[in-house]
């Protein structure tokens, strides 16, 4: 009797961490066929530091020292509205704990920032990036794995000692829409 009391007791404590586990949005979906999922883990992001890069290019340079700070990325993108809604609804239960650093809203598609303060108002311990919306903006559908899909949705989040102004470079490059702000508000 005595036992099945301690187990109980146990199952009891436990319950909430099965729900915390369940909480993150990555992990719900990342073996969902509805999504695309990337999670690149800390030692990719150890083995591109030892790639050769020329010392005599500075942008390359800067990239290498931003990516040695890295220590998680991941991110889903999905052109599920179920998914999409459920995605909404993390990350605004999520961005609580985080500083809304902008918003850009543009003809139904929605582009928001957070962050987790860092060392200095340059770096952040966590940026999450979510965009809603992007089926408005796309003209046509792209292939994915072999399947034509509007995307919908897309959230990444990246942790570590990260520096605003080269994020803020490399998104533009990517071409990620408000991208280029977040040099400008930091």
């Amino acid at each position: 009797m005595k036992n099945k009391l301690i187990v109980l007791v146990m199952a009891i404590m436990l319950l909430p961490l099965t729900g915390m586990a369940q909480s993150n949005i990555f992990d719900k979906y990342s073996d969902s066929p509805d999504v695309t999922y990337v999670n690149i883990k800390p030692k990719m992001f150890e083995m591109l530091t030892t790639i050769g890069v020329s010392s005599d290019d500075p942008e390359a340079q800067a990239y290498m020292e931003m990516v040695k700070s890295i220590t998680s990325f991941k991110t889903i993108v999905t052109d599920s509205k179920i998914i999409s809604t459920d995605i909404a609804k993390w990350v605004k239960s999520r961005s609580g704990g985080l500083e809304e650093l902008m918003e850009v809203k543009d003809d139904g598609t929605e582009v928001k920032f957070y962050i987790k303060e860092g060392k200095d108002s340059n770096h952040v311990k966590e940026l999450l990036i979510f965009v809603n919306g992007i089926d408005k903006m796309m003209e046509d559908k792209i292939e994915i794995n072999g399947k034509e899909r509007k995307i919908e949705t897309v959230v990444m989040s990246m942790t570590g000692d990260i520096d605003l102004r080269q994020i803020s470079k490399l998104t533009d490059k990517m071409n990620i829409p408000g991208g280029k702000h977040l040099e400008k508000n930091k």
